[in-house]
């Protein structure tokens, strides 16, 4: 993948970028310690810090078994810590995902994982086509 900035960061964000990742399976521990890293060197700790970090968790788990087998990270500061996850697979209809409000039941092809980001982010925000998914997970500091 090329790098990339986030989406929607003007040229005065770019400097806030702390950490971009290309990421598979065998890379998801590894990229969980240092995201665990990012965020507690800017401050957020405890259950913030376990919060967040699951809801990405879950988004990178998505994106490699459902988005095409990879992805990249990307970690700014905008006013809160954002973590950008993106893929290329074949999209969904991320609106009947982000309107769910009691717990889906789980499938043999998953079900759980961006319920469970929406439980645990701040905000999380998806925007999913023919081209990819992008999940953008947003903790206040």
């Amino acid at each position: 993948m090329a790098p990339a900035t986030p989406s929607g960061a003007s040229s005065a964000d770019r400097s806030s970028l702390l950490l971009i990742a290309d990421f598979r399976h065998g890379g998801l521990a590894a990229l969980r310690r240092r995201v665990a890293g990012t965020v507690r060197e800017l401050g957020l700790a405890g259950e913030a810090a376990e919060r967040f970090l699951v809801a990405v968790n879950e988004a990178m788990t998505n994106a490699v078994r459902h988005g095409g087998g990879a992805g990249r990270l990307t970690i700014w500061v905008d006013g809160g810590i954002r973590c950008e996850i993106s893929d290329r697979g074949t999209g969904f209809a991320a609106a009947d995902y982000l309107g769910r409000t009691e717990r889906p039941t789980a499938s043999a092809t998953g079900g759980m994982g961006l319920w469970i980001a929406l439980q645990t982010a701040d905000r999380l925000a998806i925007e999913s086509g023919p081209a990819g998914t992008t999940v953008t997970i947003t903790a206040q500091r």
